[in-house]
This record gives C-alpha cells, structure tokens and sequence, in this order.
C-alpha cells in the first residue's frame, strides 16, 4: 500500500482513503441533508395550493411538512371547517400535482396569517 492510498486516523489508525466522488453526485445529496430541497419545494407547494384551492387560498397557505403530512395554516375556524368538508378531493389534487412529495395526510391548524 502507498502512503497515498492511505491516511492516519486522530487513533493512529490507518484508513483507506475513498475514490473522488463526481459533483453532479454530491450536490443532491448535501442539499437533501441540509433540508434545501425542502426550502425549493415549499414553493411548489403553494403554486399548487393556490391552483387546488381556489377562492380559500386567500385565506389558507401551506405550512410544515413532514412525515408525509402537510399542515395548512387556515385564517379561521369557518376556513378550516369548510377545507375538512374538501379534504379528500384536495389530499388527491396535491397527490397527483406533487408524486415526488409522497404526500399521505393534510392537517389544518388556525394560526397567524
């Protein structure tokens, strides 16, 4: 083995360095673990719920997501009530315009507008 095929630990060990690894390969993976991926999605989210949700996007916007679930942040109750009547039909629309998001459940919450 070449001294530069190897390099020591902080232990003292010595470890295999790996081979170069191709910029077009590391770039998605540094902004899926950084979370930016999820920063350019959010507007993918509410172009698409502005789209599905018509009149109430006025009063409603996309929130957090994680896990699958999308929280909606709705001005008032009467939105929120009015949004779990269309849940459905609004949790299919987001599936269809966004597969890559996995969306599974949508959840409203009152909260600053």
């Amino acid at each position: 083995m070449y001294a530069s095929d190897s390099h020591r630990s902080a232990d003292g060990s010595r470890k295999k360095r790996s081979a170069p690894q191709r910029m077009a390969d590391v770039i998605p993976q540094l902004m899926a673990r950084r979370g930016y991926s999820r920063l350019l999605s959010h507007d993918d989210f509410n172009d698409v719920w502005m789209q599905i949700s018509g009149p109430l996007s006025e009063h409603s916007r996309p929130g957090r997501f994680r896990r699958g679930v999308l929280e909606v942040i709705v001005g008032n109750s009467a939105v929120m009530q009015e949004l779990n009547f269309r849940k459905r039909q609004l949790l299919k629309s987001l599936q269809e315009s966004l597969p890559d998001q996995k969306i599974s459940d949508l959840r409203f919450s009152v909260g600053n507008f």
